[in-house]
């Protein structure tokens, strides 16, 4: 008997993919979390049914939360991270010699235990001298910081059960005041395709614009996040991510990219027209 993974993108669509073994599957104070091994997609780490990476295409996500930000400012020295129990984005982050602290808030240790045990290929940098885990709500972790990072990054799941209260008002101000004068917010933006993730979209980057003087969005090409087509938000307090990236320095460093590139960089900010009229209207 075959078995298959699906997760429900609407009522009417659904993403399946065929499973070889079942690896763990864990119940936590806060979600459901399971590891499969696929033919196609390696192992892909689900939570609460729906699809948190794979290790054929995690690259993409990964790199594309972590090198936006870090080839605007060269000088990002300080950061947070929020969420990211899979490890995925503080292993780039811990790639830049320049970097001298990441702070990892995730309020789920489970899924810190789970990736470290079985998903190496993201998790390997977390016990990295420069990484230092707090295992609390993030809300309440950036709300005691002012003016000390340089970079925070919300590597969030989507807004529902513990991921809610980080697509919040409060929350993108309480960031904005944990921040440098020159500091960068950026995080997981949803999907600019269906309902959803739409509605969650524009919520997002209505309460960002009314917080930070520059708040931009990019996308990717993600295979197995809902329709493929997903979005990050790029928010500051000065910089501007394509007037303001530092190409020739990013290349001068030579970070092994399988995704990203600076002419990448400066591309994924043209946004088709539907997903313009969406955050205007947002």
């Amino acid at each position: 008997m075959e078995l298959w993974f699906t997760e429900e993108h609407t009522e009417n669509v659904r993403f399946s993919i065929r499973v070889d073994r079942h690896i763990v599957s864990e119940q936590s104070d806060f979600q459901k979390i399971d590891v499969f091994e696929t033919p196609e997609f390696g192992k892909m780490l689900i939570i609460d049914d729906f699809v948190m990476l794979t290790e054929k295409d995690e690259f993409i996500y990964h790199e594309m939360i972590t090198h936006v930000p870090m080839a605007v400012n060269q000088n990002i020295k300080n950061i947070l991270v929020i969420g990211a129990g899979d490890g995925g984005t503080v292993r780039e982050l811990t790639r830049y010699n320049s970097v001298e602290k990441i702070e990892m808030v995730e309020i789920d240790k489970k899924v810190v235990d789970i990736s470290m045990e079985y998903l190496p290929f993201t998790a390997s940098r977390l016990n990295s001298e420069k990484v230092k885990l707090y295992f609390e709500d993030g809300l309440k972790f950036v709300k005691t910081k002012e003016n000390e990072y340089d970079l925070i990054i919300v590597d969030s799941t989507d807004p529902i059960g513990p991921g809610v209260e980080l697509f919040t008002k409060e929350f993108y101000e309480n960031c904005f005041k944990a921040l440098k004068e020159d500091g960068i917010l950026v995080n997981q933006h949803e999907s600019p395709y269906y309902k959803r993730e739409q509605e969650a979209m524009q919520k997002a980057h209505k309460k960002i614009k009314e917080v930070f003087p520059i708040a931009r969005v990019y996308q990717a090409h993600i295979p197995t996040y809902g329709s493929g087509h997903w979005l990050f938000g790029f928010a500051s307090k000065k910089y501007d991510p394509v007037k303001d990236l530092n190409e020739e320095w990013w290349n001068s460093i030579k970070i092994d990219t399988r995704y990203y590139d600076t002419e990448l960089h400066k591309g994924c900010f043209a946004l088709p027209n539907y997903v313009k009229k969406l955050l205007s209207n947002a």
